[in-house]
């Protein structure tokens, strides 16, 4: 238990045993104090992006996307270059950054009915509502739990509409009168609540944007607003890296025919394809870029911009064609990194973080920033700058990246990913291992499993990852 919830409660039990005149001054003198000490604690407003992976952002070095409001954040705020996600599918990596542990600890994915209870008590949602948040959550929550309405003081979770097979899966949301894409309707969710928002109490927003995610019953795939119809027209999109077909060739059976493929021929199997779904990706992007801003002058005209920490972050990587690829969950980078910006008004400075950041780390982080206890069960660190302005990610040089849902599409894997080497399996052909050097090979193409040379690294990697992944395992709650 954190210590704002016992100092609450201690002080409540306090105010019902003793209810003399005296004390009564006392307290009346008091809580005036106690108030103004919260509001200084700052609002947070964490934004999740779906499928945007690392290089799809200006900052990055992306010179054909236009993210101009990530982009401002990122060069006046924290970025982070090496930010990877624990597990590359939305399920999982939610329930990481709920939880601040990893899938093999909290066991859950697809697939796995709700998520349990125990894990819910310690999410991050559920403490910082106790501690004194006023707290909200619009979009997709990603993670199949019934009390979603309890979690959170306000909110409404929704996600792309399956039932349509075409653009409708995004247009299906009003405002008005009017049908707007979901990220619009994201966007003005989150207007609403800064606008009604007490500066009685901080707040503690989660916005989860299902854009730049393909609406996959569809033909098309990927769908935006109207009045981003001639964003990149002009465009021609470069080929993908990797595209030979010597890379995809090079794939496990299982691989060559799973969901990678079959996603691939959805969106990049012939020139047009291809032009049509970067496009609509980077739409999709920009479009969520344009609601930032607009989020960002309503914190202004509320006076509340100066004291709002904002957290950016892609909730896994993707592939743009790579190897003949589409989709996520492999353990190439490609599927394992995001992008990943903090931004605190209160210390405004232009930083490039190069340490290994973790989706895992994002409840931490809101913890330290909304100065609470973080729980001993949490697997992350805090992000936000120590007393040298510095995250303290120095001695964080190895994480575990898995991917455990059994399904009969996608090959379940994983492995261990550190600051020079990457290591991965498939968990029903542990014969097939792969392994790179990714101070000289950072595009993973050499596998060096097979290379005697490498043997001993080879084991060595392995006896590491099997003893952090029994480590993890060791921490399930009961």
């Amino acid at each position: 238990m954190n210590r704002s919830m016992n100092f609450n409660r201690v002080w409540l039990a306090g105010l019902r045993l003793f209810r003399c005149p005296s004390f009564c001054i006392f307290v009346s003198l008091w809580m005036p104090l106690k108030l103004a000490a919260q509001d200084k604690r700052p609002n947070i407003i964490f934004i999740l992006t779906d499928d945007q992976r690392w290089d799809a952002l200006g900052f990055a070095g992306n010179r054909l996307i236009r993210t101009p409001e990530m982009d401002r954040l990122a060069s006046e705020g924290t970025y982070f270059e090496n930010a990877f996600v624990t597990t590359p599918i939305c399920a999982a990596s939610r329930a990481s950054i709920l939880t601040g542990m990893y899938e093999r600890t909290h066991g859950y994915t697809f697939g796995q009915g709700e998520i349990k209870q125990a894990y819910i008590q310690l999410s991050y949602p559920a403490l910082l509502k106790d501690s004194g948040y006023f707290t909200g959550f619009y979009g997709k929550f990603g993670v199949n739990y019934p009390g979603f309405n309890e979690l959170f003081d306000v909110g409404e979770s929704y996600d792309r509409n399956s039932v349509f097979k075409d653009r409708r899966g995004y247009f299906f949301k009003t405002i008005g009168q009017d049908t707007v894409h979901l990220t619009r309707y994201t966007g003005q969710q989150a207007i609403d609540f800064i606008q009604e928002s007490s500066k009685e109490k901080p707040f503690m927003l989660s916005l989860s944007f299902s854009a730049p995610h393909a609406h996959d019953p569809a033909e098309e795939q990927y769908f935006w607003s109207p009045e981003f119809d001639t964003m990149y027209q002009d465009l021609v999109i470069p080929d993908p890296l990797l595209k030979e077909d010597s890379y995809f060739q090079a794939q496990p059976e299982y691989v060559r025919t799973g969901e990678n493929r079959t996603r691939w021929h959805w969106r990049y199997d012939t020139p047009e394809k291809y032009q049509h779904s970067v496009k609509g990706y980077f739409r999709m992007i920009s479009e969520v870029d344009a609601e930032i801003g607009k989020i960002r002058r309503a914190l202004e005209e509320k006076g509340l911009a100066e004291n709002t920490v904002i957290i950016l972050m892609g909730d896994n990587g993707y592939f743009l064609g790579e190897r003949q690829l589409a989709g996520k969950w492999l353990m190439y980078d490609n599927s394992l990194r995001v992008p990943l910006i903090i931004y605190d008004p209160r210390n405004p400075a232009a930083r490039r973080e190069t340490g290994i950041a973790l989706n895992i780390d994002v409840p931490s982080t809101i913890f330290d920033f909304a100065g609470i206890d973080i729980p001993k069960e949490w697997q992350g660190r805090s992000l936000a700058p120590d007393a040298s302005g510095v995250p303290a990610l120095a001695d964080r040089t190895e994480f575990v990246a898995e991917h455990l849902w059994e399904v009969a599409i996608i090959p379940p894997s994983e492995g261990i990913r550190t600051t020079d080497w990457k290591y991965f399996r498939y968990r029903n052909d542990l014969k097939h291992e792969e392994l790179y050097d990714l101070v000289n090979d950072p595009d993973e193409i050499n596998n060096l499993a097979g290379n005697e040379s490498f043997k001993e690294k080879l084991v060595e990697m392995r006896t590491r990852f099997d003893s952090m992944a029994k480590d993890l395992v060791s921490k399930k709650l009961n």
